[in-house]
């Protein structure tokens, strides 16, 4: 039975995402081993958040500005380091690469999200 209060957690959740691994996949025809990128979870209800912080430096020099994304998701979902996660949120699609360990907590965990560049 789902809680109320997870009730009331995801009805913030606004996107879609898709979890993706790079990972051996055995062709069934010719038995050879590839790398091949590979659905894990796919059309995740969650939820895109994003912060900006501004810090200066004490020379006084230019403020530096940067902007942290933190995806909120279902707790039983098992997300490993270096997977691609693709999130749809607003009508814009984002790839993103999970960095950090999650924060699970009894109705959701956040994972914090870097953007995708390439598989580590």
């Amino acid at each position: 039975m789902v809680s109320a209060r997870r009730k009331a957690v995801e009805s913030l959740y606004k996107g879609l995402c898709t979890v993706k691994v790079w990972k051996e996949v055995e062709d069934p025809i010719t038995h050879a081993t590839t790398h091949k990128e590979v659905p894990l979870f796919t059309d995740q209800k969650c939820k895109l958040s994003f912060e900006k912080q501004t810090s200066t430096t004490p020379t006084g020099g230019p403020a530096v500005i940067a902007q942290t994304t933190k995806l909120f998701i279902a707790p039983e979902l098992d997300i490993p380091a270096g997977s691609k996660i693709i999130v749809s949120q607003h009508d814009k699609t984002t790839e993103y690469a999970r960095s950090g360990e999650p924060a699970v907590y009894m109705d959701h965990q956040e994972i914090m999200l870097e953007a995708f560049e390439r598989y580590s």
